[in-house]
């Protein structure tokens, strides 16, 4: 009898490696969610440990946010220098290390300082892996795969909010930081099972080349950092203080308002891997226009229902939209970034565009204090969802663009 040879052959390699680099992408978007979140949870006994009020607290998140470029750019810049492999695995370790450094913090300066340097490794984590992942998995896939990895970010939200609801209560704020150590045993899954893609093989260059491209395509990520500010105003501006808006004007338990939150990262995640298949047969600006309309068409039942069913129901289906429009995201920058910035330019104009967003909630906290909140979150939240059609509409797509040094960047506006 012959014998059976153990090797696999190169398409069922080409699969798993596929699999693998979508798996290491989603997990560590994933996971860098839920170190962040995992704050949003204790804000309030983390004050009370260190002795401060809770906006001094809150001011950590800020701190976060505001060091996301910095990574963006660190790490960008290495994936398009070095491989996508290697940044993605020291990313994953350093926000790692630094979440259980967050839960050992002696006092309130040390746990800021920690918090600055984690959004550094939360701001390198997303371009870095979303290009890993979208140079890796076929074409014709792209769409569905994104709405996938997007939403990791959403998965990220559901397991904080588990571990705090099991953690919190028996060990308290300081463990639930300790957990947030774990995603560093993905690096050696990334080390092990994950190979660089070709894409980067291909179109490696100089230093002095690639300064030539990046000044040489400053029109296309302006607008991408235009595109990043506009999505990032209407996931903002839909999600950040509509929690608030439940306890405070529906007089909502914090048990229901948790239960409609959570249901509505469940419609993210399904709204996320729905138009991003949309996107691959019909386009991403098509999909993505389609998910910000039916978001406006939603917004009356989404602050207005007047029942719990109803708001269940509806915030469902207003986080299906705004992330079904977010789902598209990652291969629709990939796509449109040359070959030789697709390290850099996806992952710092989506954190430019955090950046540049984020006084969206704090103009909807002002407005309310001089009407309710869900004139507030109406008129803003509409507002910046029609903004976001032209902006997606006018701008450029390159569906389907091969990754490689010999493609033109077909995205060039």
């Amino acid at each position: 009898m012959a014998k059976v040879s153990a090797i696999p052959s190169p398409e069922r390699a080409a699969r798993a490696n596929q699999r693998n680099a979508l798996a290491a992408g989603y997990l560590g978007w994933t996971l860098d969610a839920f170190d962040f979140f995992v704050l949003i949870f204790v804000l309030a006994p983390v004050a009370h440990d260190f002795h401060v009020s809770l906006p001094q607290i809150v001011l950590t998140l800020t701190a976060s946010l505001a060091m996301r470029p910095v990574g963006a750019v660190l790490f960008g810049l290495m994936a398009d220098r070095y491989g996508r492999r290697l940044p993605l695995m020291l990313d994953i370790i350093s926000y790692s290390v630094i979440e259980v450094l967050s839960g050992l913090a002696p006092n309130y300066r040390v746990f800021f300082v920690l918090r600055l340097l984690y959004g550094i490794g939360m701001g390198g984590e997303w371009g870095v892996g979303a290009s890993l992942a979208m140079e890796s998995v076929p074409p014709k896939w792209r769409g569905i795969l994104s709405g996938f990895l997007q939403e990791g970010y959403a998965l990220g939200y559901l397991l904080a909010a588990a571990v705090y609801s099991v953690v919190f209560p028996h060990w308290g704020w300081r463990a639930m930081f300790l957990l947030g150590g774990l995603p560093a045993l993905l690096s050696l899954f990334i080390f092990a099972k994950v190979k660089e893609t070709e894409a980067w093989h291909e179109s490696r260059t100089d230093w002095g080349t690639y300064g030539r491209a990046i000044a040489r395509h400053w029109k296309l990520f302006l607008y991408m950092v235009i595109l990043m500010t506009a999505m990032n105003c209407i996931s903002h501006g839909t999600q950040d203080l509509f929690p608030t808006f439940l306890q405070r004007e529906r007089h909502f338990s914090p048990e229901i308002t948790a239960m409609i939150t959570m249901i509505s990262m469940v419609g993210a995640i399904c709204g996320g891997v729905v138009f991003g298949l949309y996107s691959d047969r019909r386009g991403r600006r098509r999909a993505m226009v389609t998910a910000v309309l039916l978001a406006i068409v939603i917004t009356p039942a989404w602050l207005l229902a007047p029942s719990v069913a109803l708001m269940v129901a509806a915030a469902f289906l207003m986080q299906f939209m705004v992330q079904g429009g977010w789902g598209v995201i990652p291969v629709h920058l990939n796509e449109l970034s040359p070959n030789e910035l697709r390290g850099f330019f996806p992952g710092f104009a989506y954190q430019l565009g955090v950046l540049f967003a984020s006084s969206i909630t704090y103009m909807e906290a002002v407005l309310a204090e001089h009407m309710s909140y869900a004139q507030s979150l109406g008129i803003l939240a509409s507002l910046v969802l029609l903004l976001g059609v032209p902006v997606i509409a006018l701008g450029p797509e390159a569906r389907g663009a091969a990754f490689g040094k010999n493609t033109p960047p077909s995205g060039s506006p």
